[in-house]
């Protein structure tokens, strides 16, 4: 449902609009409403042009936010020909709708959210006039197309993914990404250090607030109800959980477990095969996809929450958000133990397993049941780490970094 812009966050006299640009359902992505809304709330007018589903209508206004969705379609778990017709389509159709746009909006600055790093250049026209472009790299290309099309990757293939990534760093005036383990990267493939910063991805408190929903007490109706909110794809191992799941079943029968997956993605289909060769399909529940605003009461509804992740080269450089949103709702959090979660979680927070262990995953489901006192002390101290972490820090940061390159004289 949209919404339209309250008295309390118009627009500041003199203030140019920021455009962005995503690859993806303007609604879905959780970092570019963070941005975009945390710039109207600051006064900044914002126009995202992002991908338009079926039945949408192609302008609307959320939460302030003036959203084009362009005749483009996400085709998720299609071919990888089908993936580069349709980063090509959006990219051309992105440029031309900002390049319209212009003339009326007079953009003071041009966000490009990616992937494809190569969307850069949809902003060139606007480029040309003096317009400054931002480039927010969500992930790390090249190591994301290795893991997401392993047959189709090659060391070829990776130097040109390396080389896009760098030149359209380039063409960007700034360049920032989700963590100081992505901007290390970038600057030993050469990129200059005051070039690329650092705009973490952590949840809006605002949003993920347990105050905001009825408390439920650990396990309070019998079953210890696990929660995984998150995209169903080979990235990620629910599969993992589900072999979890049925191995606890099998050494702990009087553990009575449910396993709420939220989410789409094209592995679903064979996650849900293996709930049913494991013989656990009446405690998985696949939901498909909620919306954003529906996630937190979704993992309020749960007593843990999982972020299981495969390892390689990708995810590690990669942290989950799911780690940060299933601890600000206060739950238990059990994820895959990767370099980015060893370095932001102390021992005695969050709960780890080898990737790929299902034995570890169910032994540490059965610690969270068997020991309340540790299970709410970790509780506590994954709250804290999120809280220090929170976007309503984060913002302040990034609102400067806007104001810093917008070209209409406007400062905070």
């Amino acid at each position: 449902m949209e919404r339209r812009l309250s008295a309390t966050s118009r627009a500041v006299a003199g203030r140019r609009p920021v455009a962005m640009l995503v690859h993806a359902y303007y609604d879905e992505d959780p970092r570019v409403r963070r941005e975009a809304e945390s710039l109207v709330a600051a006064g900044r007018p914002v126009d995202v042009f992002g991908l338009r589903r079926d039945g949408d209508a192609p302008h609307g206004i959320l939460d302030g936010v003036t959203v084009h969705r362009l005749d483009v379609r996400r085709h998720q778990g299609a071919g990888l020909g089908t993936y580069l017709f349709e980063y090509l389509a959006f990219l051309i159709q992105a440029s031309w709708a900002l390049t319209r746009a212009y003339p009326r909006r007079r953009y003071a600055l041009v966000q490009v959210h990616t992937p494809p790093d190569l969307l850069a250049f949809a902003g060139l026209p606007l480029r040309l006039v003096g317009v400054p472009i931002l480039l927010d790299l969500h992930e790390a290309m090249p190591e994301f197309f290795r893991s997401r099309f392993p047959r189709a990757s090659n060391p070829i293939v990776h130097r040109l993914l390396l080389w896009s990534e760098r030149i359209s760093i380039a063409f960007a005036q700034r360049a920032v990404t989700v963590n100081q383990a992505m901007a290390d990267r970038l600057i030993r493939l050469g990129v200059p250090g005051h070039k690329v910063g650092v705009v973490a991805n952590s949840p809006s408190l605002a949003r993920f607030d347990p105050r905001r929903f009825e408390r439920r007490t650990f396990a309070e109706d019998g079953t210890v109800r696990i929660a995984y909110a998150g995209a169903l794809t080979p990235t990620y191992e629910v599969d993992v959980v589900i072999e979890a799941i049925a191995a606890l079943r099998a050494a702990r029968p009087e553990i009575r477990v449910g396993f709420d997956v939220y989410g789409r993605g094209d592995a679903a289909e064979s996650w849900a095969a293996v709930a049913r060769e494991r013989g656990v399909e009446d405690a998985v529940t696949f939901h498909g996809r909620i919306p954003l605003e529906d996630v937190p009461e979704a993992i309020a509804r749960a007593d843990i929450g999982v972020a299981p992740t495969r390892r390689d080269p990708f995810t590690d450089v990669s942290l989950s958000t799911k780690v940060f949103e299933y601890a600000a709702m206060g739950k238990p959090v059990i994820a895959s133990h990767l370099p980015m979660v060893e370095k932001t979680f102390a021992p005695g927070t969050v709960w780890t397993y080898e990737p790929g262990g299902a034995r570890a995953l169910a032994t540490a489901i059965e610690a969270i049941v068997d020991d309340p006192l540790a299970r709410e002390a970790c509780v506590e101290r994954t709250a804290a780490i999120v809280a220090g972490a929170a976007w309503e820090r984060e913002a302040v940061g990034y609102l400067a970094l806007v104001e810093s390159l917008a070209t209409d004289g406007a400062r905070t």
